[in-house]
């Protein structure tokens, strides 16, 4: 890597982190150009505009994400141990990428929903492979032979959805301290309600 290379990974490192408690909306170029000890010319030379730093920020999320839960979980055998890996390392990826004020992404879902432009189109882009990627989880644990084959892949991946952002509130906003058992007992009555009955011969 250049020393231009490290220099913009390390810009992006720092307006990473402080979009987790920001907001990629909330970006100042001030408060990075302090952090990173540049001037704000030295930083558009790199991105060129905000929003280009914005968007770097959102894909850099995306790509942290799947480092740290789909790559680890996708070691695991297709099917349901795969998923319950997805989920867990889902659950646990804002402690691991030290992300204090939690996940980029979902953040930023809820300050572009109806902000139409390349933000919500970036933000609707990385969700929407995310969900591509839980439904197509789910549908090797039908092949598998381990969910019925009844089993409404989309469906499960939007509860699987739903899961995760109750947990991220009941954790964040309410302080609960049983969010994490709460979710993964969600979990397990999901595959139990989509589970292939064993039958005694």
């Amino acid at each position: 890597m250049g020393k231009g290379e490290q220099t913009r990974q390390a810009i992006l490192d720092e307006a990473f982190s402080l979009a987790s408690c920001c907001g990629v909306g909330g970006l100042s170029i001030g408060v990075l150009a302090e952090r990173t000890h540049m001037s704000k010319s030295g930083l558009f030379a790199h991105f060129g505009s905000k929003e280009e730093l914005q968007l770097a920020v959102l894909r850099e999320s995306q790509q942290r994400f799947a480092d740290v839960v789909l790559r680890p979980a996708f070691r695991q055998p297709r099917g349901l141990a795969r998923l319950r890996a997805i989920v867990i390392n889902w659950l646990d990826w804002t402690k691991v990428a030290n992300l204090p004020g939690g996940c980029v992404i979902n953040a930023a879902a809820a300050e572009f929903d109806d902000q139409p432009g390349p933000l919500r189109d970036e933000v609707k882009h990385g969700l929407l492979a995310l969900r591509r990627t839980l439904v197509e989880t789910v549908v090797k644990a039908v092949e598998a032979g381990e969910l019925r084959p009844d089993t409404d892949a989309e469906q499960l991946a939007f509860e699987l959805e739903g899961i995760y952002q109750v947990t991220q509130q009941s954790r964040r906003l309410l302080d609960d301290p049983d969010a994490d058992r709460r979710a993964l007992a969600a979990f397990d009555r999901l595959v139990r309600d989509h589970a292939v009955i064993q039958t005694k011969e």
